[in-house]
């Protein structure tokens, strides 16, 4: 079945809900108002239960359809924004002056309502639709705090399902693979300790920039020449701090910080045990100490390989096609509902757009009906009526 009907009936509302949660973009956990709208047109559309406050700001709504198998299928969509100052000058811009809707989360929000509304008339489904909408996946993990919440047995979740724009892609297509999909998103912070000094006698100095320096590109070999060189890894140093110091002063101190991003648990183990080997290791060449702190963040976000053959199936109906999805070294804390519950994720292409987290990007309205025609599809198909 193709773009349901509805959905092209609805597509100007959908659109005015998405560019109001645009223009009032909430960071992390603090999506009281974007919370309070959406619990608010869930009751609208007559859900028969409508909860707030999971997983701290989290809502789910529940929708039961004509008959009851007992099955019971979620669908998720994120709320939060990015603190990013926009720079896309439309009229609907953010409010919110350092916050931003730079991901799409206001579109995939806009459009599980719209599918929340659809299912809500027809139920032309047997068992129960729970919608899912949570805060903070922009790296607070509100998605590992939903479930903590006891969100999958409260409602008797069964499977999940979500999805993510993607720029770049053709708008409105729709691509998706089975297993490791998005990458575990690891952070590191390295301090390494030395002696300070004058710069013009460095020989009484234990030199922390020569050791961070060194550091720097000896993280390189991790991927080059520790990991398999068929398998993903990136370890990325992405800053680099001292204290303020006139430029004849070596430091005490220097501090960097990065991620490593991998695709298995061997990796993600081999990350944290060369990361400090190496830090610890070049410290202690130059006299100095290494300080290593490796924090683990989402896990890798893995697709069930027959929930993944649904949601292409029902991408397929929706689009005509459905291909195959590149492995994607991005983080995504929908990772977290994967490991408690069967399901999958799937890319929609947002078109010739900007990249998602850049401050010009903007999510394209003219995929919505596709959106929702894939949301109501996957319950349709997984609950179908007994014909």
């Amino acid at each position: 079945m193709p773009v349901k009907n509805r959905f092209a009936e609805l597509h100007a509302d959908i659109t005015e809900w998405r560019r109001d949660i645009h223009a009032h973009p909430e960071i992390l956990f603090e999506t009281h108002r974007t919370s309070a709208l959406v619990a608010e047109k869930l009751r609208a559309f007559g859900c028969d239960e409508v909860v707030e406050g999971i997983g701290r700001t989290g809502v789910v709504g529940v929708i039961k359809g004509r008959t009851d198998s007992g099955k019971v299928v979620g669908l998720r969509a994120d709320m939060d924004a990015l603190p990013i100052h926009e720079a896309t000058g439309l009229e609907y811009a953010s409010k919110n002056e350092g916050a931003m809707h730079a991901c799409g989360h206001d579109g995939h929000t806009a459009m599980l309502l719209g599918a929340a509304q659809y299912l809500a008339e027809t139920r032309n489904f047997d068992g129960t639709a729970v919608v899912i909408f949570q805060p903070a996946e922009e790296g607070g993990g509100g998605g590992r705090e939903m479930c903590e919440d006891g969100m999958m047995d409260r409602w008797n979740i069964q499977e999940v399902y979500g999805m993510h724009n993607w720029p770049g892609a053709p708008a409105g297509s729709f691509s998706i693979r089975p297993g490791a999909f998005f990458a575990a998103a690891d952070q590191f912070e390295v301090v390494f300790e030395g002696k300070g000094g004058h710069a013009a006698k460095p020989h009484e100095t234990i030199d922390t920039t020569l050791m961070t320096a060194q550091a720097i590109v000896a993280l390189q070999s991790i991927a080059s020449r520790n990991a398999d060189p068929v398998e993903q890894i990136v370890v990325s140093v992405t800053g680099i701090q001292t204290p303020t110091m006139p430029f004849n002063v070596i430091a005490q101190t220097v501090t960097i910080r990065g991620t490593a991003r991998t695709l298995s648990k061997e990796n993600r183990d081999l990350a944290e045990k060369r990361i400090t080997e190496i830090c610890e290791g070049i410290a202690t060449t130059f006299g100095g100490v290494a300080h290593v702190n490796y924090m683990r963040g989402y896990p890798i976000m893995a697709n069930h390989e027959t929930e993944t053959e649904y949601a292409a199936k029902a991408a397929a109906d929706v689009a005509g096609s459905c291909s195959d999805a590149p492995l994607v070294m991005g983080g995504e804390d929908f990772a977290y509902m994967l490991e408690e519950r069967p399901g999958a994720y799937i890319l929609m292409g947002n078109g010739d757009t900007a990249a998602v987290h850049h401050p010009e990007y903007n999510f394209n309205d003219d995929v919505i009906p596709m959106g929702c025609s894939w949301f109501a599809e996957m319950i349709e198909q997984r609950m179908p009526i007994a014909s």
